[in-house]
């Protein structure tokens, strides 16, 4: 295996690795959680 070879599955890799995190942050089964975190700046009183 030459390094061309390596460098282009470490790519193919990532990229899978990308749309996997995109695929997760925009599944419907997440999306109430991350509504949740995104109130809890605004849920402290000081």
């Amino acid at each position: 295996m030459d390094i061309n070879t390596l460098r282009s599955v470490v790519t193919v890799v990532t990229f899978l690795i990308f749309l996997g995190i995109v695929g997760w942050t925009l599944s419907k089964r997440r999306s109430a959680d991350f509504e949740e975190a995104a109130k809890l700046p605004f849920g402290q009183d000081d």
